[in-house]
Parts: C-alpha cells; structure tokens; sequence
C-alpha cells in the first residue's frame, strides 16, 4: 500500500482531550453472532475455597477479530480465576442498542456490557461506580480527560474501552486527476466543495465527496461539519441540536447534496457500504474515516494511493473533529459477586500488554496511560494529531441517547428535499418535550 499522512508530525503518546461518550463508534463488519457456551475452566490453583459465579458478558462487535480477541482473554484470565465462568455474547452495532434495550426493560441486563453511551443507566440507578468494582490500579490508568466524561454526579460509571477521532481519507489519484495536490490539505469549506465539484467533473460515475446521510451514523456527519463551524450538541445538562452553527452546517451539507459534488442518493447512503462498496473501488475523491479504515484499505484496496488529511472548518485555516469513546458498564443485578467479578475481568482486560493488542488488532487509540505507552501501531499520527481540535458527543447527558435516535431518524431527510432548519428544530423540539 502507498500512503502518506498530512497533517501530522512524529508519531507521539496518545494525547486526548475531553471525551463525551460516542454515539455510534466503529461500525461492525460481520453478522450478528451469539455464543452462549461456557467456557471450560482451566484449573491452575485451588478453588476449594472460591465461590463459582457466573457473569454475562455482552460487548459489541468492532470488526471479524472482536470475538477471538474476547474468548482469548476470556480463556487466559480462567487461568487466573477458574471459579468465574464468562457467557460471551457478541452483537452488532445495528442490533445491540435494541437488544441492550429490551433486556434492560425486562429486567434482564448482562451483568457487563461494552457500547457507547451509559448515562440513562446511570440515571436509573442501575450501573456500579468504577470505585466498587474497579482495582485503583485500572481506575487511576485512565486518561484523566476520558474520566471526566464518564463521571456522574462525582462518580464514574462508564470505563473507556476504546477511542477514536474522524479524519478525511483522499484518493490522492483522483485528487491529481482533478488538478489537486493530495499533499495539501483542504483549508476552508469553500476549498472543500471547490474540490469536490473538480473530482465529480471527472464523470466516469467519480463522486467528490462521500456523504453517508442513511440512519447508521449520520450524526456523525452532521457532528463534523457542525464542530468545525464552532457547533456543538450541548453538555451534560443541555442539548443545543438546533444550535445555529449546527444549522449553517447542516445547509452546507444540503448544498454540497443538492449541487451534485457528493454520491447519490446521500441520504439512504450509510457510511460502511459506502466506504466497503464505493471508495474502496476508486470512486469517491474523500471521505471521513475512523483510524479501522487503514487495515480495511489494506485489505480491500492495496494499491490505492490515499493520504489522511484534517477536515477543514469553514473559515480558511481552522479545523476540528469528531471525537468518540465507548465504554464498558457493570449493572447492579441483586449479586454483588457479579459485579466483582465483571470487575476482576476488566482489570484483566486494562492490563497493558492485553488491552494494547485489542486497540493495535481493532485499530483504535488506547484510553488507558499504559496502554498508549505499549501500543505499537504506527499509522495514527494524522489522528492524533487531529484529537486536540476534537469535540465529542455530550453522552452524560441523559436525553442524548434520545437525540441521537432522532437525528439518525431524520437528518438524512435533508438530503431528499426537507429543510435543514425545519429538520434540526423539530428534534429539538422533540427532546425538549421529553420529561
């Protein structure tokens, strides 16, 4: 593979600022898969004394390694603590939120869970604090940054799995095609639209820019070019989606959609088979990526020539990006023991040499101190370099999860004739309705 990252200088420890949460993080690459088979237990020491417990485990699919990665840790931490049996449970980003949902009403949530957002269990008293089930060791190896978005009411109830932050992905051929030159970055959002209109005038079925405004994440969408206008989604105690910057970006998008500079049919496009089926075949000059899409070109696209580049804000030489988390949580299921041994499991898990190789195998950036330290992955520095413009989801915000669903419901209606403005209130409008 030839590519070549803008934007960035030496690769460095991963440095983040605040994280609210992500809605929606990586997206899956395979079917929902289920496995309810206990594990065999490996008896390594004396377990007369130990209490056997149970917990279920559910935890979200990243890519078609996430459940040997799961049954491997799993297997070895039963060496440690043969008394603890772990059901591992896989779903998918499409499928877990309802899934978690039903479960949760019926009085049935996993004793651990591993999805984006936390706060509406928090709410309903429902999640331990990281103090009652976590060692102080894993609690004090967090980010410091990704504690404060976890944190509650003075407690942390969401501990950080994985992050992650949106870049523009160029094929640097048709940048070149089009009379660009794929080692600069884009400057303004006028620059953006400029170039995206030159690659489109290639014909030939070439897009200028991938938009995915289906329901799969177009909040992100909407998130990028709203951040890089100085918008945002509100805090923890106030959600602002109709916030007027949000507004100015969501036209611009609209435009970019109405004047033909993106794919068609922008708002049923969802952004995984837009990227799988579409830039990976050499038709689209850019697109936002998460840092999973390096090894996915590897895999799909070999020879493509691209470059990982900032996403410009409006004004000629700002910038900013979308920032992501998700997290782990431990319900409070009537068994204390499950909680703690949920919590053995993630100390487990967070142990530097075992949680490095998921973030370096998934293709994430590590949350934990001493995870970045033994992280090996050599091709985030754009990403990276991006994380100190961030701005993230307010997912402490107990009505988020709400919002969200609305805006993946509706903003992709933009795209089909709907008005930006009449869209973003009516959400809003929604949300403030909400008791």
């Amino acid at each position: 593979m030839k590519k070549h990252l803008i934007g960035a200088l030496a690769l460095t420890t991963v440095t983040v600022l605040a994280l609210s949460g992500c809605g929606g993080g990586a997206e899956p690459t395979s079917e929902q898969t289920t496995d309810t088979t206990e594990p065999t237990a490996v008896q390594t020491t004396d377990t007369s004394e130990a209490t056997p417990v149970t917990i279920n485990f559910m935890a979200s699919i990243y890519s078609d390694n996430t459940k040997g990665l799961y049954e491997g840790y799993i297997a070895e931490f039963n060496k440690e603590h043969p008394e603890i049996t772990i059901n591992l449970e896989m779903q998918s980003w499409d499928n877990i939120n309802d899934v978690i949902k039903t479960k949760v009403q019926a009085g049935e949530p996993p004793d651990l869970l591993e999805i984006d957002a936390f706060s509406s269990y928090v709410e309903d008293d429902l999640l331990y604090s990281a103090d009652e089930v976590l060692s102080p060791e894993t609690i004090a190896d967090f980010q410091p940054s990704f504690v404060a978005n976890a944190t509650m009411d003075g407690k942390q109830y969401g501990f950080p799995s994985i992050a992650s932050a949106r870049a523009l992905f160029y094929n640097d051929d048709l940048f070149t095609q089009a009379g660009l030159d794929p080692t600069k970055d884009l400057q303004s959002w006028d620059e953006v639209y400029d170039a995206a209109k030159k690659i489109s005038d290639l014909g030939k079925d070439i897009y200028g820019y991938g938009m995915p405004l289906g329901a799969e994440e177009n909040q992100a969408q909407l998130g990028i070019w709203a951040f890089t206008n100085g918008g945002s989604f509100g805090d923890a105690e106030t959600l602002t989606i109709n916030d007027p910057k949000n507004i100015e970006a969501a036209e611009f998008i609209k435009k970019m959609v109405d004047d033909g500079v993106t794919q068609p049919d922008a708002g049923a496009t969802d952004r995984t088979p837009m990227f799988n089926n579409v830039f990976c075949q050499g038709k689209i000059g850019m697109m936002v990526g998460l840092p999973p899409f390096i090894g996915m070109l590897a895999e799909q696209a070999p020879d493509m020539k691209y470059s990982i580049h900032t996403h410009p804000g409006k004004e000629a030489g700002t910038t900013s990006t979308l920032g992501v988390a998700d997290h782990f949580m431990i319900f409070k299921t009537g068994d204390e023991a499950k909680g703690k041994a949920a919590g053995l499991f993630l100390d487990f898990f967070y142990r530097p040499e075992n949680y490095a190789k998921f973030v370096d195998t998934e293709g994430f950036l590590p949350v934990t101190v001493s995870g970045a330290a033994a992280s090996t992955n050599p091709d985030f520095a754009a990403f990276n370099a991006a994380l100190p413009t961030a701005k993230f989801y307010p997912s402490t915000n107990p009505k988020w999860g709400s919002a969200q669903g609305l805006i993946q419901q509706q903003f992709g209606t933009i795209a089909q004739g709907a008005d930006p403005k009449e869209v973003l209130d009516n959400i809003q409008a929604e949300i403030d309705s909400e008791i």
